[in-house]
């Protein structure tokens, strides 16, 4: 990693995430890749992609446990978590028009 990142700052990547929501996983794993591993190196490539491989073989949406996966590597348990609780009410309100 080139730069780990504040905890302000990776909230801040994880809100504007939760709220595009745009071309469904495969989108979102597209521009977690983008951000974190080729602009703002918060993430090795090699690091991303066992991660994200690891993603794909257990049950559930990819996109969501990658991201929960980074935010745990950036924060350890709270950055994790953080993107839980937060992303995905993000999502869910945005989704719901509420």
């Amino acid at each position: 990693m080139e730069g780990e990142p504040t905890f302000r700052e990776a909230v801040r990547f994880w809100l504007k995430l939760g709220f595009i929501s745009f071309g469904g996983p495969a989108g979102q794993i597209a521009v977690m890749h983008r951000e974190l591993v080729e602009k703002k190196r918060w993430v090795e490539e090699g690091r991303f992609l066992h991660a994200l491989n690891f993603c794909m073989l257990l049950p559930g949406p990819e996109a969501t446990q990658l991201a929960t996966y980074c935010g745990w590597l950036l924060h350890g348990v709270r950055g994790g978590g953080w993107w839980r609780e937060c992303c995905l009410c993000c999502r869910g309100r945005w989704r719901c028009g509420g």
